[in-house]
């Protein structure tokens, strides 16, 4: 069985860290649904959305989603299980423009030792909830011929490659076929799709635990300005796939 990934608040920067401010987007006329709601980079963007002035529909579970909730107004908060197909039905009744799909895991395991269990598990957590998510909002979508698809991907798929993580890398890889596909076929129709890509560890309270240094890992508030960013390109200047870095 993985080990299930934890959701915390964001961290605090080290003092004296921050981040460079640019122009602040404006995404005012955007309702964005961004799962995950109550995770460490979810909870970043949605703090970012907030300030450039987005709706925000809320998708997450139990003691985080309320927290998020809580922290961020919301037109909508949907406290569901995207591995579960009932979930398209309720997220078709929602209408947005934006999808932002953060859910997900991350575990690490031999190769030689990783079951059948281990592989569904993986796949339903990285892949399958975005599928159910992806199937929720695009009716509406095609219909108003508007749409954008974010789907959170991982550097190690970026690089087809991860040492003891063969399923996770495996699972995000198939996270960005799927969105890139989805935006091939449907970007004639108004849907496009990007991949967001941390090329690195994000900077959690578990994270630092675990032994990882500040400067080794991707402050998710600059992950947040990065998708905004890209939130706000133009059709002749659309982003399909960003890749951000450690500042190291």
């Amino acid at each position: 069985m993985f080990p299930k990934a934890s959701r915390p608040d964001l961290p605090t920067p080290e003092q004296g860290r921050h981040v460079r401010l640019k122009a602040m987007a404006n995404l005012g006329s955007s309702t964005v649904m961004l799962t995950g709601a109550g995770g460490a980079l979810a909870t970043a963007i949605a703090q970012e959305l907030e300030d450039a002035g987005a709706q925000l529909v809320l998708v997450g579970r139990g003691e985080a989603l309320a927290r998020a909730a809580d922290r961020f107004p919301a037109t909508e908060v949907i406290d569901v299980d995207l591995a579960d197909p009932a979930c398209v039905e309720q997220l078709r009744r929602v209408k947005v423009d934006t999808l932002i799909h953060t859910t997900g895991d991350y575990a690490q395991q031999d190769a030689q030792k990783a079951t059948d269990q281990d592989l569904r598990e993986m796949f339903d957590s990285n892949m399958l909830t975005l599928f159910h998510a992806v199937q929720g909002v695009l009716p509406g979508m095609i219909k108003q011929k508007d749409g954008l698809i974010m789907g959170v991907s991982a550097g190690q798929a970026a690089r087809l490659s991860g040492p003891k993580a063969a399923l996770y890398t495996a699972s995000k890889a198939a996270v960005a076929a799927y969105v890139l596909s989805v935006h091939d076929e449907l970007k004639a129709k108004g849907v496009r799709g990007i991949v967001l890509y941390p090329m690195g560890a994000i900077d959690t309270p578990e994270n630092r635990e675990a032994g990882l240094k500040w400067e080794e890992t991707i402050d998710p508030r600059g992950l947040a300005k990065s998708v905004a960013h890209a939130l706000t390109r133009p059709d002749r200047a659309h982003v399909t796939e960003l890749k951000v870095y450690p500042d190291h």
